[in-house]
């Protein structure tokens, strides 16, 4: 998220920025339908800057009680400037972005299919070795979800004894109804900015494609849809 300074310190005072702590990005995207709260909080990731407190609350009546909420959860933090959305391309920016969620740079993002989007510090085989293993815990997570159980946690593995500190966690979170995985080598460093704007660069991006494809003619060959797709999600 880049930053800048935008009016007075008074006026950004009486009316700040709101922007997703992590904590908050994940609660908004832990699930493929998010609930009412969770879906509003999505709001709050536009496709070009972080909102005034005053623009966002305008746009709902609801905006006003999820807002309390969200302050004392800590799902949302006032900021005195400006966040710009990332704005680059996601092959290229991706690697770099989700490298500061772990502790060894060591770091993938998967698609729930099974395909890896972004890599830093595994090899390529790693990564999609990883990358596979991810569906096969979306499936379980779904079969639990039948018999009742109701839980999106993630998945951590360790490799001695003493389980002190994860060798490889594993973090779903959805956005537009589609999974992802954070794949992290060492300790997971989940509470960190880099985290919201990986989710944010997502939707960004799925917006712009939103549009690309708006300006498409219905009967598009199949080759034009595929060229207006972003680069990371050709498979």
């Amino acid at each position: 998220m880049n930053e800048r300074s935008t009016g007075t310190d008074a006026s950004v005072a009486e009316d700040p920025f709101l922007m997703l702590t992590p904590t908050g990005a994940m609660y908004a995207h832990a699930e493929r339908t998010p609930n009412q709260t969770a879906t509003v909080l999505q709001t709050l990731l536009p496709a070009s800057t972080a909102l005034r407190r005053s623009v966002w609350l305008a746009q709902a009546p609801e905006h006003e009680a999820v807002l309390t909420q969200a302050m004392q959860e800590g799902w949302v933090h006032e900021v005195e400037r400006e966040l710009q959305a990332p704005d680059a391309r996601l092959d290229h920016y991706l690697p770099h972005a989700i490298a500061g969620l772990s502790s060894t740079r060591m770091a993938a993002l998967a698609s729930d299919d099974g395909f890896c989007l972004a890599r830093s510090g595994y090899d390529a085989s790693e990564a999609e070795i990883l990358s596979a293993i991810t569906v096969e815990f979306f499936e379980f997570m779904r079969r639990q979800k039948r018999r009742g159980w109701n839980s999106n946690s993630s998945i951590s593995f360790y490799d001695g004894i003493d389980m002190l500190l994860p060798s490889t966690t594993m973090v779903p979170f959805w956005v537009n109804e589609v999974g992802y995985w954070f794949i992290l080598g060492g300790e997971p460093l989940l509470n960190n900015r880099a985290l919201v704007e990986v989710i944010w660069s997502i939707h960004t991006a799925n917006k712009k494609f939103a549009v690309s494809l708006a300006r498409l003619p219905f009967d598009v060959p199949q080759e034009q849809y595929d060229a207006a797709q972003p680069v990371w999600k050709r498979v």
